[in-house]
């Protein structure tokens, strides 16, 4: 879901990242408020106990994180540019099948904006939940994201 005054997030998402594609992530809903994004059970990308591999579960909450910064932010992208400082995942659970990543932002858009108007490089949190076909939660990553200004 995108808003008539958002870019297609996904479609973004996926042409310019080419782990997106490789993964097959979906972008169910892509807003400024909560992006959700879809990891398809493919056992190519299986780890010894059958789900999926760490590394494909950190792209798909990756690539959450990154897509709602790409939207809360698409109108600042001509003067700053959205990149990651750190990350930290936390693993919850047996994560199986299908796995759904949500994101959400940690602070209000309009607070980052308002560092970034300041010349401050400011930086914000994105809370990311990964959940199997049953809602358990399979895993936790918050990843600290920056607005590098163009200067």
């Amino acid at each position: 879901m995108t808003t008539e005054s958002q870019p297609d997030i996904g479609a973004l998402m996926t042409a310019s990242v080419p782990m997106a594609r490789t993964l097959n992530l979906r972008y169910l809903e892509t807003s400024a408020e909560r992006v959700v994004v879809e990891l398809p059970d493919q056992s190519e990308y299986h780890n010894h106990v059958g789900g999926p591999h760490a590394g494909a579960m950190f792209t798909l909450a990756e690539s959450a994180s990154g897509a709602i910064t790409l939207a809360a932010f698409a109108d600042q992208l001509s003067r700053a540019v959205p990149l990651p400082v750190h990350v930290e995942m936390d693993f919850k659970k047996l994560a199986k099948g299908v796995l759904t990543a949500t994101a959400e932002l940690g602070r209000p858009a309009a607070e980052v904006v308002a560092e970034l108007d300041r010349g401050e490089r400011p930086e914000f949190p994105v809370k990311v939940a990964l959940t199997r076909a049953d809602g358990a939660v399979t895993g936790e990553m918050t990843i600290v994201w920056t607005l590098r200004p163009n200067d």
